[in-house]
């Protein structure tokens, strides 16, 4: 079992190092966590493991998850770092800010370029930037931000930002993730209300029509009644708490405070009603499904004989003979079957999809970023 597997020596002192706080180690833990080789898949679980118990024995509070969305262009990279600014040295309290870089699907590749984006913030010792690619999972929501904000949590960052690829209607997906979904919008006219995907207005819990500075002031403040009156006409996710709309420039940090203190208003609204503690389940059983389907997929397209059932299948779905679903129920008979003799023989190719531990000095090497 991978819970009760040891960790290699590097990676206790990655773990110590990042429960102490020490920032290279919380580099190196995501690292481990987004690595895809099967044994560092199952020392990044009892890393994640061992993180998690620490806060528990600790009692520690789990931190505040803000995530913020928008259309590419809105000024969400530079929001961030101004309002990350402000909670740094007005409020005394650590942040850490994840940013989902755009995949390039097709060669794998990706940008990357927020740490340059924000330089200010990165020179903060209180502060933490990420940068991770999104790899192909819909929402832009990194496959494992989940985990990386458990270790940021656990380095002690008081409050994690998440910052999504602006792709639209699956980054619906940052309501499962974050406690307060805060929607960056450009200033402008009836046009960009359309431009941005109902989908991620209907679950944001704060609207900040940014760059409302100098000659975009006017506009800015016609979006921000237009989007009001958007709000007015829809239901709300919760009775607790009425979606606001805000006037913002990052460039200029009027309106950072208000963010700040709407942003605790909301969250101080659904935890007093309950709907945090129950936002908060969900989320963790939406991600334990979403894990074990990627789990499966995984396991089918690295064993050879699975991958080319999987191919097959592809093929008389083309022809026309059969259904995804019969596809799906005979491809599920196929991995159980092999699941059921890999645990029969105890075989080496059983441990290979089972998470395999060892190879200590080859994991160390590897699990630096």
């Amino acid at each position: 079992n991978a819970m009760t597997r040891v960790m290699t020596p590097r990676v206790r002192a990655i773990a110590e190092g990042l429960l102490r706080g020490d920032r290279p180690s919380l580099a190196r833990a995501i690292t481990l966590v987004e690595s895809k080789n099967p044994s560092h898949q199952a020392q990044a679980e009892a890393l994640l493991e061992e993180v998690l118990a620490s806060q528990q024995h600790a009692k520690r509070r789990r931190g505040l998850r803000i995530g913020f969305a928008g259309p590419p262009g809105a000024g969400k990279s530079t929001l961030i770092e101004t309002l990350g600014t402000f909670i740094i040295q007005t409020l005394g309290l650590r942040v850490a800010v994840l940013t989902i870089d755009p995949s390039s699907v097709r060669s794998g590749g990706s940008i990357l370029g927020d740490k340059t984006r924000m330089q200010n913030l990165t020179r903060n010792e209180n502060a933490f930037i990420r940068a991770s690619p999104a790899s192909g999972v819909l929402g832009g929501l990194a496959q494992y931000t989940v985990d990386a904000m458990q270790l940021c949590e656990g380095a002690g960052f008081d409050v994690v930002m998440v910052e999504t690829v602006g792709l639209g209607q699956s980054e619906v997906l940052i309501d499962q993730t974050v406690d307060v979904v805060s929607l960056v919008i450009p200033p402008g006219g009836g046009d960009e209300l359309q431009g941005v995907k109902k989908g991620i207005v209907e679950v944001a819990d704060v609207l900040v029509v940014n760059k409302a500075d100098g000659e975009l002031l006017g506009p800015a403040r016609a979006s921000k009644m237009e989007y009001q009156m958007a709000l007015c006409l829809q239901r709300r996710k919760t009775q607790a708490w009425d979606p606001k709309v805000l006037l913002c420039s990052a460039l200029t940090e009027e309106g950072i405070s208000e963010l700040w203190q709407t942003i605790e208003e909301c969250v101080s609204a659904m935890e007093g009603s309950g709907f945090t503690a129950r936002r908060r389940k969900l989320q963790a059983e939406y991600w334990m499904w979403e894990q074990l389907r990627l789990r499966v997929v995984q396991m089918i397209s690295e064993d050879q004989e699975l991958a080319g059932r999987a191919r097959d299948e592809t093929r008389r779905l083309l022809q026309n003979t059969t259904s995804p679903r019969s596809c799906a129920t005979r491809l599920l008979e196929a991995l159980s079957q092999r699941l059921h003799h890999d645990r029969g023989e105890g075989s080496s190719h059983g441990e290979r999809v089972g998470i395999p531990l060892g190879e200590e000095e080859r994991t160390a090497a590897e699990v630096q970023p």
